[in-house]
């Protein structure tokens, strides 16, 4: 049990990649606190990881996109008040509203999409970041997508916010790498059988994507031992040789 005693908040939780991610790490031995606005998909993933006798999971509802930040501070002193530190963090939440010229995205949708894919994740990096500093070795995982490389017409507010993660990712790896005590990478899944590949590609063939479990092994990596030391990476799920 690689990961016995340590404690992974996941974003998105209830999501495809999130409650995969949240089942691989805590049938390994991690404690996961599931993160996530939609209760019942919570709820869902809570029941399966008590039906496999992993180690109690902690449900904790949240909002990533109307959350105060005095609520984010919440969260951090709640984390710390339980577990007085954190191991790690999977930022797998996601907002896809549309593929969008510019000249019509609605700012509504831009401003709830930035804010679950990328201002949520600077926020919670912010306020978790000295629990992450309390242990030797910590692991934060930012969820990138292997469509949006670069800025690309119809990707709207999704693909900017995706640019942008990256490239925050990649300033956090190299302003912490120096301490060497908290990694920071990004994860590209490639395209999988998902629900938001479902979303954007509906009339895609999904029978000839790999399965979400298939990325079960990356995150066992990307969150284990084998790992410390590399940051500030760009991780793709289709070419890691484990």
């Amino acid at each position: 049990m690689p990961l016995t005693k340590q404690t992974i908040l996941i974003t998105g939780a209830g999501g495809g990649l999130g409650s995969t991610a949240a089942l691989t790490l805590a049938e390994h031995g991690a404690t996961v606190i599931l993160l996530d606005k939609n209760i019942p998909k919570l709820e869902k993933v809570y029941d399966r990881l008590v039906a496999a006798n992993t180690p109690t999971p902690i449900i904790y509802p949240f909002d990533l996109a109307g959350a105060s930040e005095v609520q984010y501070h919440e969260l951090a002193d709640a984390i710390e008040a339980k577990y007085g530190h954190l191991d790690g963090i999977l930022h797998s939440a996601v907002e896809l509203d549309a593929f969008t010229p510019m000249s019509i995205h609605s700012t509504m949708a831009w401003g709830h999409t930035l804010n679950v894919n990328l201002n949520a994740v600077f926020l919670l990096n912010q306020v978790l970041l000295p629990l992450l500093q309390k242990v030797e070795h910590a692991s934060i995982v930012v969820t990138g997508d292997s469509f949006v490389h670069e800025a690309r017409a119809y990707m709207g507010s999704y693909g900017v916010s995706k640019v942008a993660l990256a490239s925050y990712a990649k300033t956090l790896a190299e302003e912490l790498s120096e301490s060497g005590k908290v990694r920071i990478n990004l994860l590209i899944p490639g395209p999988v059988d998902s629900p938001l590949r479902k979303k954007a590609f509906p009339a895609e063939d999904k029978s000839k994507l790999p399965s979400m479990d298939e990325i079960a092994p990356v995150y066992l990596y990307l969150f284990g031992a084998k790992s410390i030391g590399t940051t500030g990476q760009t991780v793709d799920a289709r070419t890691l040789k484990l």
